[in-house]
């Protein structure tokens, strides 16, 4: 049965780690977080599912932790993921209206299930669809065409489309732990919905994830969906530059990077030095502030340049006004947003979660941001796919549960719609 107080899981797929959160939406409309979890990603690369095995045991450990927290048994999870080859396509539909010289919701549901229906090459699917606005005979840029008049309509989308092997991929890793797939989100998609308020999106902005496999990004214009694109590379070969350039052993790379490194190597203090121990015999190694972020500068700026080439390519230069939103593990380099600025010519800010949570959760939101939109986006739907949970009476007690009868405490059966 359906619950008023809906309940879902979302497992979020990246490069270097796989994070869970179990949430909520109560009475005032605020999402309450009931369990989140992090752990290191195996058989992930940039993104995509590729060790099933691996994989699954990390989303075994993954389900175990988050049913401890908030105190249910999981059976079907909404999935964020990114992956190289995910495209964006427009999609164009005529239809001469059903009858009476209007407008009908029969047209517009012919029109989406078209579009659901595009042929594509053999082994892709689609993963989401975008409408954008709609032309009634010669009036255009119309956004709710239901009981306008005229004769004919015409639709316009944006899809982004994927190798089904995705999902395929994300499916079974699942199944081997006793987990059922709700709803796939593509990351971008749900990053986005997490940081992005609406008037950023109506004036025209860019969402830049700068992960630890892939850098993504999203454009939004006019209040729409308008772009995505991947950029096949990111933190992990910043974190590769640092231990070769060094020599140093990929551990104190990382270490060396999130702890001392800052984007601009003209900013950093030449007399600051961290050493390096060397082990074993190996005689320990003094790295400089500024070497180290010389290095890193380098490499961020040919992500930037790719980045901004992508936004070049989607012809949304113009339309992206405000400018851009930086979130991801490196956007939290010291100098960052000055280098970004520097490369792109555009204005730019450090995203957070805009959305109401119901209280500060233990953790910090920019790590979990990606899951954060994919709960948004879960808890705003009312119909299809669902990610079930069944309350364990001798589980973890919380707020939530306090009053819940052992009547209805059997199944919560939440529903989401497929649909953007």
């Amino acid at each position: 049965m359906a619950s008023k107080q809906e309940i879902t899981a979302i497992v979020d797929i990246g490069t270097s780690k796989i994070r869970g959160l179990v949430g909520s939406k109560n009475e005032n409309g605020k999402i309450e977080i009931l369990g989140h979890a992090s752990l290191p990603s195996q058989g992930i690369k940039r993104g995509v599912v590729l060790n099933i095995e691996e994989c699954s045991k990390v989303l075994g450990d993954l389900k175990r932790k988050l049913e401890e927290q908030a105190g249910i048994e999981i059976r079907k999870v909404n999935v964020t993921m990114s992956g190289q080859a995910v495209l964006t396509v427009d999609f164009e539909c005529n239809r001469y209206t059903n009858g009476g010289g209007f407008v009908n919701q029969q047209d517009i549901d012919y029109i989406f299930n078209e579009a659901k229906n595009l042929p594509l090459n053999p082994g892709y699917k689609i993963y989401h669809i975008f409408p954008q606005d709609y032309t009634i005979d010669d009036e255009p840029g119309i956004v709710k065409p239901v009981g306008y008049a005229g004769r004919s309509v015409k639709a316009f989308f944006k899809m982004l489309i994927g190798p089904k092997s995705y999902q395929d991929n994300i499916e079974m890793a699942l199944s081997r732990c006793g987990l059922q797939l709700g709803r796939l989100i593509i990351s971008s998609v749900a990053t986005s919905e997490a940081v992005l308020n609406s008037d950023e999106k109506d004036a025209g902005v860019v969402v830049v994830d700068v992960g630890s496999g892939t850098t993504s990004l999203a454009v939004y214009h006019s209040g729409h969906f308008m772009h995505s694109a991947v950029v096949p590379f990111a933190g992990e070969v910043i974190t590769t530059d640092i231990k070769e350039g060094c020599s140093i052993l990929r551990r104190f790379a990382e270490q060396l990077k999130t702890q001392f490194g800052q984007a601009m190597g003209d900013f950093a203090e030449e007399e600051k030095v961290v050493t390096i121990p060397g082990g074993e015999g190996w005689e320990s190694k003094e790295i400089s502030f500024k070497s180290l972020a010389y290095i890193i500068q380098a490499r961020l700026e040919e992500i930037f340049d790719d980045a901004y080439s992508q936004i070049e390519k989607s012809g949304l230069m113009k339309h992206s006004h405000q400018g851009i939103v930086l979130v991801g593990g490196s956007s939290r380099l010291k100098n960052i947003l000055q280098i970004l600025k520097y490369r792109t010519g555009m204005d730019a800010r450090l995203g957070k979660p805009e959305m109401k949570l119901e209280k500060n959760p233990e953790f910090d939101t920019r790590d979990f941001v990606t899951a954060l939109g994919a709960l948004k986006l879960s808890l705003s739907k009312s119909s299809s796919g669902a990610s079930n949970v069944k309350i364990m009476p001798n589980g973890k007690k919380n707020n939530f549960f306090n009053g819940i009868t052992q009547k209805i405490a059997k199944q919560l059966d939440i529903i989401f719609s497929d649909n953007d």
